[in-house]
């Protein structure tokens, strides 16, 4: 059974995950277009991670950063190659949006690629849409900036 909760970063299986999700990212992206948090960021107190088990295993996991006036950044959305299609990154986001919700949060934004369109679909399928860069990124043609206010 797949379990979702907030667990720290710096654990082994959870640090794997995120070494994944970089090597990917930088298989896609050049440097400039990577905009990834490191586990120090991940383990702040207005971060919070949600790590995705079965059987203990961590699949997948996904963040968000706390921002003010209601506003919180998705980040680091990942589910491990072997545990794709299984509908974990779904379950991630809903368990993120509900975090969030409890947080306060009334606006999440994200930046993802635009060479991962299973993303990108599902960001769509969960009603976030398109917008300009938010605020520190800037304009990038390899970066698509999203939104959903609760």
């Amino acid at each position: 059974m797949l379990s979702i909760a907030r667990e720290s970063p710096r654990q082994d299986d959870v640090i794997t995950l995120i070494r994944q999700s970089d090597a990917l990212m930088q298989s896609l992206y050049p440097a400039e277009s990577n905009h990834l948090v490191d586990i120090d960021s991940l383990a702040q107190p207005h971060v919070h991670l949600l790590v995705a088990r079965e059987d203990g295993r961590a699949l997948g996991c996904g963040a968000f950063v706390l921002g003010t006036d209601g506003q919180a950044e998705m980040k680091r959305v990942f589910v491990a190659p072997v545990a794709r299609g299984k509908g974990i990154a779904r379950a991630i986001l809903e368990a993120l949006e509900r975090a969030a919700a409890q947080q306060g949060v009334t606006l999440m934004q994200l930046e993802t690629g635009i060479r991962q369109p299973e993303a990108i679909a599902l960001y769509r399928k969960f009603g976030y849409v398109e917008r300009g860069p938010f605020g520190s990124y800037q304009p990038d043609p390899l970066s698509l900036f999203m939104e959903k206010q609760f």
